[in-house]
């Protein structure tokens, strides 16, 4: 794992970091993030992986990610995660049923 770029942003309280990671097929973000948690010590909790990019045919990806201080500065600053099909599945049901036009 080689740092491109490491930049402290203290308004948004994180770590704004650039990865080149060598591997032969795509790592996931998954991996990544265990990897960037154990290169710098963290829990995987306080990072958030917005890009894993790799060229065709070539062994190197470049991640860019972000490490918060806290979980709460992570959630005041990301967007949180919209649940699609339960929420609009039971909107639908709970509903009544339209009666038919004539």
């Amino acid at each position: 794992m080689n740092i491109k770029n490491d930049f402290s942003n203290e308004l948004l309280k994180r770590r704004e970091i650039s990865v080149i990671v060598e591997a032969e097929a795509n790592p996931g973000f998954e991996k990544v993030k265990k990897d960037i948690a154990e290169h710098f010590k963290i829990d995987e909790n306080l990072i958030v992986v917005k890009a894993l990019r790799g060229n065709f045919g070539a062994y190197s990806f470049l991640i860019d990610a972000f490490i918060y201080k806290t979980e709460g500065d992570k959630e005041k600053i990301e967007p949180k995660e919209k649940i699609k099909g339960a929420k609009t599945k039971e909107a639908k049901s709970a509903q009544p049923a339209q009666p038919a036009k004539a």
